[in-house]
């Protein structure tokens, strides 16, 4: 059984094509946010109900949306939606990059991520296509090759990948690149505006700032050359360099008479 999220919401095309893609690997149940749930990351709901709706049921495919994020929707689907644990958890097919730095801020990564906290085998797939209307064509047959490798031979525990797919046909793909993820930021603005009542807000805006441009190893330069990018992202953040480091401060003098 394949367990589907997404972060664009139950309307988005992109879940449409991953779901076509995974029943041709077993059966699928897909558990995704009502609404487009962008940029949540890890968030989880705690402090209001989680409503859901089942929105088709047929042999092999069961879908249901979630008034929640990315990661609610996998909590609640591994918990009391699915008859068992997942075989695979599949996130995306991703309106958008999720290369570099977006892996920190993104809802479709944080799914994949939440999978893999579980032990079940997980991807994040993301087009770089923001149109509502992407062609997905092209990402369907990079999707297959990438759920069969899942399959066999599989992946290490505590290992999840981040997919990142060029937007333009096919036959001008140039293959896929295990690459690292991109030294980069987001340069931040904000538009200040009043509204009719004279209140202040602001507005986001900004530009990704890649800090590698010409860093051949790197997501964001295999995804400018037209190849596919797969990054293995791990779910234990502790730096061994760190440690290392930390290890020269004097931290247990305070304790010593």
């Amino acid at each position: 059984m394949i367990l589907i999220a997404n972060d664009d919401g139950v309307k988005a095309k992109g879940l449409k094509s991953l779901i076509r893609v995974a029943r041709e690997f077993g059966d699928v149940i897909a558990t995704v946010p009502s609404e487009p749930m962008s940029g949540m990351s890890h968030a989880i709901t705690i402090k209001t109900p989680l409503r859901v709706k089942k929105e088709h049921e047929e042999a092999g495919l069961s879908i249901y949306s979630c008034q929640g994020t990315p990661v609610d929707c996998v909590k609640l689907a591994m918990n009391k939606l699915a008859a068992r644990k997942p075989d695979l958890l599949l996130s995306g097919i991703n309106h958008g990059s999720n290369a570099s730095s977006g892996v920190v801020y993104s809802g479709t990564m944080a799914a994949a991520m939440e999978g893999c906290i579980n032990l079940i085998p997980s991807a994040g797939i993301s087009l770089l296509d923001f149109s509502p209307d992407a062609d997905f064509s092209a990402s369907e047959k990079v999707t297959a090759r990438i759920i069969a490798n899942m399959m066999e031979p599989g992946l290490p525990e505590g290992v999840c990948l981040n997919v990142n797919i060029p937007a333009v046909p096919f036959n001008e793909l140039k293959g896929m690149r295990i690459c690292r993820q991109t030294k980069g930021c987001w340069k931040e603005e904000f538009v200040r505006r009043v509204d009719p009542h004279n209140g202040e807000y602001f507005w986001l805006t900004g530009s990704y700032l890649n800090l590698e441009e010409d860093a051949e190893d790197t997501d964001e330069y295999a995804l400018k050359m037209n190849y596919v990018s797969v990054v293995p992202v791990r779910v234990d953040l502790t730096s061994q360099k760190g440690i290392t480091f930390l290890k020269s401060w004097d931290l247990n003098t305070i304790w010593e008479k």
